[in-house]
């Protein structure tokens, strides 16, 4: 696989991934080695089925943008993909206001949650890529590993808080339809069965991490990890993320103290469930 720069075209593209999806910007941040990359939606997919659509409409043109060309037996590393990337990560926008969660999640747990945490990921991320590119271009390889583990959190970070963020709404509990109400039947015996496991598993979590649903793809079942800090769950498990609770003290501190439980307990009001099963229908494509 090679890859260039290219100059005076739109800075957005889709990407067709192996999920079945069609994402249109920030398919270029590199943790996993070899033969992925992170979409918008921080799902990963592999590099051998990205390819270029028609340019989009209504998008200024003259900014930098890095194009995959696919060749048959090649793959780009990460050195490669950093190399020719200029591309800066930004914060997303909440869907809701800092208050929608309320009283499951209060407004300033959220605001400091989202504009500080999560932003600090974020900007950490887009420092520690330039390092990389600097390193890259002097050659300097231990400065290049020694980066890894900051690309690994803080673009873990960004990763699981683009999720989270989604996983949550105003409208949201109760409990799926569907065929995810049916796969999780399947795969845990009831939903209150699959609930008690995942607080379970989100409870157990030691220090800071997350606690995930995710889809086995290769054996087309529901499994739920763990993962710590700011672990990616595609990126370490191969699981593909549904759902995902953030333990860490920040996601809940100011409203439950060192209570956990009672944290956990709240959130299951505020899950998306819509959200969950569109993250479901799509991976099994």
């Amino acid at each position: 696989m090679a890859f260039e720069a290219q100059r005076d075209i739109p800075s957005v593209w889709t990407v067709h991934c192996t999920n079945g999806t069609e994402h249109q910007k920030n398919f270029f941040l590199f943790v996993k080695p070899d033969d992925y990359t992170i979409c918008s939606n921080g799902s990963f997919c592999s590099l051998e089925t990205i390819s270029r659509s028609e340019r989009l409409s209504g998008e200024e043109g003259g900014s930098m943008l890095c194009r995959a060309v696919c060749s048959a037996g090649r793959r780009l590393t990460p050195a490669a993909s950093v190399a020719g990337c200029r591309h800066k990560h930004s914060l997303p926008d909440l869907p809701y206001d800092y208050g929608a969660l309320e009283p499951h999640i209060n407004a300033q747990i959220m605001l400091l949650h989202h504009s500080k945490h999560h932003a600090t990921y974020v900007n950490n991320l887009n420092v520690t890529e330039e390092k990389y590119r600097e390193a890259l271009a002097k050659g300097d390889v231990t400065t290049q590993i020694a980066l890894q583990p900051a690309l690994k959190f803080n673009g873990g970070g960004h990763i699981n808080h683009s999720i989270f963020w989604t996983n949550l709404s105003p409208n949201g509990g109760g409990e799926p339809k569907g065929e995810l109400l049916e796969a999780i039947k399947r795969d845990f015996g009831s939903f209150e069965k699959f609930k008690e496991k995942l607080t379970a598993v989100s409870v157990g979590v030691q220090g800071s991490g997350w606690a995930w649903l995710g889809f086995n793809k290769e054996q087309g079942r529901l499994q739920i990890a763990a993962c710590a800090n700011q672990d990616p769950l595609q990126g370490t498990t191969g699981l593909i993320p549904l759902l995902g609770i953030d333990v860490w003290e920040h996601a809940y501190y100011l409203q439950y103290k060192n209570v956990r439980p009672d944290y956990l307990k709240a959130i299951w009001n505020v899950i998306n469930w819509e959200n969950v099963t569109e993250r479901y229908t799509t991976c099994k494509k």
